[in-house]
C-alpha cells in the first residue's frame, strides 16, 4: 500500500514508518519537526543521540534499499496537506502529528491553546483533504485511552450499550479526559466520528495506552536509526523516568499514593498494531474504535519492577513518593477491554524484566546526556 505516516519523526511515527516500509509499503513522512523545537523550548533532550529525519532516511536506503519520501511542512496549513495527497494518493494515512504530552499541554494558557489549535486543526484538515482528494483513504488516527479517565466500570472498545427509561441504544463511550491534551484526543474523535457519519470516511482510530520500550528490530540496524527516549518531567513516560533515575542515584519518585493504573504496550506491538490495522481497513463511514494496550500496571508496580532490575544491575535503588502534580484519582477501578486488535492476529510483547534491562542499559551507554534537573515535575495542574 502507499502510506502517509504524519508525525513519522516521533517515538512512534519513527519505528512505524521503518517497519512499513520493511513489510514492502510505500512510506512517506509528513513532520514539522515540532517535537525537536519543543525540546530546544525545554531545554530538555532524547537520551539516545538522535540524527536528522534526512539522515536517517538516507542511511534507511543506504541498507535497506527502500525509499521514503520525506514532506517538511504542518497538517495545520491545509494548501501544503492537500498539495501531499494530490501527489501521494495515499491508500492509508497514519496520523500520530500530535501534540502528545499532557504536563505540556498544562504549562499555561499559551500551551493548552497551542495543543488544542494544533491538535484538532490538523485532524480537521486531514478529514477534509480525505474526503476532497483521496476519499478511499483509511484514515488511521492515533488517540489514547487517557480519553476515557478512569470510570468506575469496565472500559469497553469506543461504544458502550445503554438501557434508559425501557429503551436501548449503542452509544459512544463516555469520555472524561484528565488534561488539555486528553482533551484534544476526544475533540478529534468526535470529529473523525461525524466526518465517517456525514461524508462516508473510513477510519480507525487507535485508542493507544503508554508506550514503552525502545528500539525494534528495524532502529536496531544502524545507530543512525534509533529511536528517540524521552525521560524528563514533561514527556517521559514513569517507566523511562524510573529507569533514568535509577541509573543516576535518584530515587523512584511515585506521584502520590502510586495506584493510578493504566494500559501498556510495548513499541514493537505498537508498529505491528498499525500494520494490523492498515491490512484490515474500515468500512466506508465506519468510525472503528480499538483499545491498543497488551497489559494494565499502577504506577507502583512499575516501580517495583525497575527497583527489582536495577538492584540486580548493582544499583542501590529506593521508591520515594511525592505529592502529585496531577489532578487525579489515586486508587481507582480500571478494566479495559482490548479484544479486536487481539482477533485481527496481534501476539503481544509483554513487559518482563529483560525490557526493562535492556533499556537500563541503553541508559547507562549514555547516562551523560542526562539532564538530571529535568527529571522531577515541574508542570502542576492546579
Amino acid at each position: 500500500m502507499k502510506i502517509i505516516v504524519a508525525g513519522g519523526d516521533g517515538f512512534c511515527g519513527w519505528p512505524t514508518a521503518l517497519y512499513l516500509s520493511k513489510q514492502g509499503h510505500e512510506i512517506a513522512i509528513i513532520d514539522n519537526y515540532a517535537r525537536r523545537k519543543i525540546d530546544n523550548e525545554l531545554h530538555s533532550n532524547s537520551l539516545t543521540p538522535i540524527a536528522s529525519l534526512e539522515e536517517r532516511v538516507e542511511k534507511w536506503q543506504e541498507i535497506t534499499g527502500k525509499q521514503i519520501n520525506l514532506y517538511e511542512g504542518d497538517l495545520t496549513h491545509y494548501d501544503f496537506l492537500k498539495e501531499v495527497l494530490k501527489k501521494e494518493q495515499p491508500d492509508a494515512f497514519v496520523h500520530f502529528a500530535e501534540q502528545r504530552s499532557a504536563p505540556y499541554s498544562m504549562i499555561d494558557r499559551e500551551h493548552a491553546v497551542y495543543t488544542q489549535e494544533n491538535n484538532v486543526t490538523g485532524t480537521l484538515n486531514v478529514l477534509f483533504g480525505i474526503k476532497e482528494i483521496v476519499p478511499d483513504c483509511h484514515l488511521i488516527k492515533l488517540g489514547t485511552l487517557g480519553e476515557y479517565g478512569t470510570p468506575n466500570i469496565p472500559i469497553e472498545e469506543g461504544y458502550i450499550e445503554i438501557e434508559h427509561q425501557g429503551r436501548k441504544d449503542t452509544l459512544p463511550f463516555p469520555k472524561q479526559p484528565g488534561s488539555f491534551y486528553h482533551l484534544s484526543k476526544v475533540h478529534d474523535s468526535h470529529n473523525i466520528m461525524f466526518a465517517c457519519k456525514i461524508w462516508g470516511i473510513r477510519a480507525t482510530d487507535l485508542n493507544q495506552g503508554i508506550v514503552y520500550g525502545l528500539e525494534t528490530d528495524e532502529t536496531k540496524l544502524d545507530p543512525v536509526l534509533t529511536n528517540r527516549l524521552d525521560y524528563d518531567g514533561v514527556f517521559g513516560t514513569a517507566l523511562n523516568r524510573f529507569i533514568i533515575q535509577a541509573t543516576v542515584g535518584q530515587d523512584l519518585t511515585v506521584y502520590g499514593k502510586g495506584g493510578q493504573t493504566r494500559g501498556f504496550l510495548n513499541i514493537n506491538d505498537t508498529v505491528r498494531c498499525i500494520e494490523i490495522a492498515a491490512k484490515n481497513p474500515a468500512d466506508h463511514g465506519e468510525f472503528r474504535v480499538f483499545n491498543q494496550f497488551t497489559e494494565q500496571f499502577s504506577v507502583g508496580e512499575l516501580a517495583e519492577k525497575v527497583q527489582k532490575v536495577a538492584q540486580e544491575e548493582g544499583f542501590d535503588t529506593e521508591i520515594a513518593h511525592l505529592e502529585n502534580p496531577r489532578v487525579e484519582l489515586e486508587d481507582h477501578f480500571f478494566q479495559a477491554v482490548n479484544t479486536k486488535l487481539k482477533d485481527l492476529g496481534l501476539e503481544p510483547y509483554l513487559l518482563d524484566e529483560n525490557v526493562i534491562r535492556e533499556i537500563l542499559k541503553t541508559v547507562m551507554t549514555y547516562k551523560e546526556r542526562v539532564i538530571e534537573k529535568n527529571i522531577l515535575p515541574q508542570v502542576k495542574w492546579k
